[in-house]
């Protein structure tokens, strides 16, 4: 059986009772705990199954994961004023827009942050 989970995140582990939890990371409180892990998962399915209904039935949006949304590109952040200008300024000294520069710096850091938890899960 093809288990789907309109693409959220699971998180699959075992407790100190050796009972297998698994979870949607961007919704915690979606979880299911079994004996083991295929049934956590498909105990999972039921749950995310009967939650879909509810929203349904009470005529409300069944939440869509991050990874499924439409995003526009933009981002608008408001910050504070000296460090907008740090930003501006060093923007200016290499040459590209504040827009680019920032746009560098989150990619970066996102990478960054990708490549640590990479590492933390060997």
């Amino acid at each position: 059986m093809e288990i789907k989970f309109d693409g959220f995140t699971v998180n699959l582990y075992q407790d100190e009772e050796d009972d297998w939890l698994a979870h949607f990371v961007e919704m915690s409180e979606v979880s299911a705990f079994a004996d083991t892990p295929e049934q956590a998962l498909n105990e999972l399915a039921v749950a995310w199954e009967g939650i879909k209904e509810s929203y349904r039935k009470h005529g409300e949006e069944v939440p869509r994961a991050p990874a499924r949304k439409e995003y526009s590109g933009q981002f608008n952040v408001r910050i504070d004023k000296r460090l907008h200008r740090k930003l501006a300024m060093e923007a200016a000294r290499a040459g590209i827009s504040l827009n680019a520069l920032v746009a560098q710096k989150l990619a970066e850091s996102a990478e960054h942050r990708k490549a640590s938890s990479d590492q933390g899960q060997r």
